[in-house]
């Protein structure tokens, strides 16, 4: 006798009937599941529209250091990209590279501050050289001023002179916005 697999067997009268003898046939399964990819197209375009939506085509202008506390604005416009000069309670920085002490900058009574100006003149000077060529991007002046709300107006108004001197007239101060609860950087204009 045959050794045959353990199972059911039908008789040869069931197992020939095209509807019951179906049912007794091993039929392997396949490899392959069959996904369902409506759930996951969903999902893909849940994950998009999210990013989407918090997605910011203006950057970041500013990097907002601990040690300084920007003063509330109600009205203003958004900061443009800009050379930043940030001033804290211990020192004034440019782009991020420490140029002097700002206790050093509220001693004197001259207003120039010769670090600051040779910075922005070289600043200017690498603008103008990047886009000689272009004429569709003049060199507008334009510097950005993040400074701390418990500056004394002296170091402030040195800072300003410095800028002036050195071509950038455009200066904005960064400020937080206060209108309807939102908190974000915009600009006063000088």
């Amino acid at each position: 006798m045959a050794i045959v697999i353990p199972g059911k067997r039908p008789c040869d009268r069931i197992a020939q009937s095209k509807v019951l003898g179906k049912k007794f046939q091993r039929a392997k399964r396949g490899v392959y599941a069959a996904l369902t990819l409506t759930s996951l197209v969903d999902v893909m375009t849940i994950i998009v529209i999210f990013l989407l939506m918090n997605f910011s085509a203006n950057g970041e202008v500013l990097y907002m250091s601990k040690d300084i506390r920007l003063p509330d604005a109600y009205h203003g416009a958004q900061l443009e990209r800009a050379p930043v000069i940030s001033v804290s309670a211990e020192a004034v920085t440019f782009d991020g590279r420490m140029l002097l002490n700002t206790v050093d900058l509220a001693k004197g009574d001259a207003l120039g501050v010769p670090e600051l100006e040779d910075v922005l003149r070289d600043e200017k000077r690498r603008y103008e050289t990047i886009h000689a060529d272009d004429p569709d991007h003049p060199f507008r002046g334009l510097v950005n001023v993040q400074a701390d709300r418990r500056i004394p107006f002296k170091v402030i108004k040195r800072v300003m002179f410095a800028c002036n001197q050195s071509g950038f007239a455009n200066i904005n101060f960064a400020a937080l916005s206060r209108e309807s609860g939102l908190s974000g950087t915009t600009t006063a204009s000088r």
